[in-house]
Order: C-alpha cells, then sequence, then structure tokens
C-alpha cells in the first residue's frame, strides 16, 4: 500500500511539473493583435478570416481567447459606410462591391466572438469622420499604434496579414 502511495505521489508530482508550464504558455498564447493599415479588401477579408480560425482554434482547446483587432491609416476604410471623398482613404470599387459583407462579418467578430477592436482617433480626426459615423461596437484608441505597443507590452501576440 505504501508502494502504491509513493507511485502515486511521484506521478502527480511529475504531472505538476510538466503540465504547468504547458498551461501558462497555452494561456499566454490566447492574447492576439491584429494591425490593419491597408487598403486592399481581399487582404482585409484575409485577416478576417483568420482572426475567425484563430478564435476557433483556442475555442477547440478550451482556451478563452483575447483577440483585438487595430485599425490605423488606410483601416479606417474598414469601419464606416461613409466613402471618405477626398480623402487619401476614399473607397474605390473593390471596397464598395464587398462592403457589405465585410461589415457583417466584423460584427459577427464583435458581437459573437467578443474581438475587440479599435480605431485610432488621431487618424479617424484627420479626415474629419465623426465618431457616430463609426460601425457600432468600435472603440477609439487616441494612437492606434501606441494601443499595438501597449498591447503586446501585456503578451499580446502581434499579427498582420501579408
Amino acid at each position: 500500500m505504501k508502494a502504491l502511495f509513493k507511485k502515486l505521489t511521484l506521478v502527480l508530482f511529475l504531472a505538476n511539473i510538466f503540465a504547468f508550464p504547458l498551461a501558462q504558455a497555452a494561456d499566454d498564447g490566447a492574447k492576439v493583435v491584429y494591425h490593419v493599415d491597408f487598403k486592399d479588401p481581399t487582404r482585409y477579408s484575409a485577416t478576417l478570416t483568420s482572426i475567425n480560425n484563430i478564435m476557433n482554434f483556442y475555442e477547440s482547446e478550451l482556451m478563452e481567447p483575447e483577440v483585438h483587432l487595430v485599425f490605423v491609416g488606410y483601416g479606417l476604410r474598414f469601419t464606416t459606410d461613409d466613402n471618405l471623398k477626398g480623402t487619401p482613404y476614399e473607397a474605390d470599387k473593390a471596397l464598395l462591391d464587398r462592403r457589405a459583407e465585410l461589415k457583417g462579418r466584423l460584427d459577427a467578430l464583435i458581437d459573437v466572438r467578443g474581438v475587440q477592436v479599435h480605431l485610432c482617433d488621431k487618424t479617424r480626426d484627420e479626415v474629419g469622420l465623426p465618431q457616430e459615423k463609426v460601425y457600432k461596437g468600435i472603440q477609439f484608441a487616441p494612437s492606434g499604434v501606441a494601443k499595438i505597443a501597449i498591447l503586446q507590452s501585456e503578451g499580446y501576440s502581434y499579427l498582420k496579414v501579408q
């Protein structure tokens, strides 16, 4: 009986030694920040797909994913139905053709998947876009790149679809 108790104690001890670092690494890996500062709707669509895929993976591993999406510069185009006429970020045919689909996918990530979405308020202000014209559920960050840097300092992994 004593030998069985010793073996069981050893097994539990070894399980703690090996399992704890793996659990810690998995928790750290569940924090991601995506950066969108480009104008290509196809690339943006790939970003939304990537976010959905990473959420699916983490959830399948029974992990609580923390995913942020930060829009800066040209990314502004994907946060409003305003055509941004006369600005460097003006909507083109490629965006207009896909805007409803992309908006719906973003809404689902915010409302259903819990993705935190941020828009650089400096970019928005630069073109005079009223905050009311930005999609519901998007938060304003005084500086998008600073928001990304802060999240990285908090352990978030940086991802940008190329």
